[in-house]
């Protein structure tokens, strides 16, 4: 079972909704490490004449596999057997990872409102850019989007324990043209959010130990559900 499965045979000491009061089995004190976000905000985008450079690129192969409940295509990137041959159509692009890079990252802090600061930073967002070629040849190529930041944010006071900056990212291409020299023209809705992280300890009250339920294994038969 999971702790969500309607087979448990008992959902109150598995992790949800609490029925009652919420103080009622708490049992003590509980010092957890973790990640506390001290502050974040979100910012939304729209890049227009984003110039974006191919730094690799990879050939996607339809391979068509079949079974006893037909047959499905899927893609797979292989090397590159030949170069793409003009002209070249985009087809798309959005972000690979959740996970932004962050670089030039300045922190002033500000005189007239404490714990607050100026954040200046350039956050690059690794997108993948599907295009073919005069031949129908489908490629995917590796490309970073940056998006500059300039906010304000609550920056803990020094101690011995340092703050970080950690960013979350999406991209998804609006439309977008072929250059050349590797080069893309796109217009890209960018989506950040910007996180100020400390790794502390805290306490916090425990219902104890979460005890952890077997597995349900999966059945293919309606009759067994």
């Amino acid at each position: 079972m999971s702790f969500y499965s309607y087979k448990n045979a008992n959902p109150a000491c598995c992790p949800g909704a609490i029925n009652g009061c919420a103080t009622d089995g708490l049992e003590e004190k509980v010092c957890v490490q973790v990640k506390r976000v001290y502050d974040s905000c979100l910012k939304q985008q729209q890049l227009d004449n984003q110039v974006v450079t191919i730094t690799s690129c990879a050939q996607v192969v339809n391979n068509c596999q079949c079974n006893s409940c037909g047959c499905q295509e899927n893609q797979e990137t292989i090397p590159p057997t030949s170069a793409p041959v003009p002209p070249i159509t985009f087809e798309s692009c959005r972000s690979t990872t959740t996970q932004g890079t962050i670089r030039n990252l300045t922190v002033d802090r500000l005189c007239d409102r404490p714990c607050f600061a100026r954040v200046r930073a350039t956050v690059d967002i690794p997108i993948d850019i599907l295009f073919v070629d005069s031949r129908c040849v489908e490629y995917i190529g590796k490309g970073v989007v940056s998006v500059n930041m300039d906010v304000l944010l609550s920056i803990p006071d020094e101690s011995i324990v340092p703050y970080t900056l950690e960013s979350m990212v999406s991209a998804i291409c609006v439309s977008g043209t072929f250059l050349g020299n590797n080069q893309f023209r796109m217009t890209v809705c960018a989506t950040i959010i910007l996180k100020v992280l400390a790794d502390v300890e805290v306490l916090i009250p425990s219902y104890g130990f979460c005890p952890i339920p077997p597995c349900e294994e999966f059945a293919e038969s309606v009759c067994d559900e």
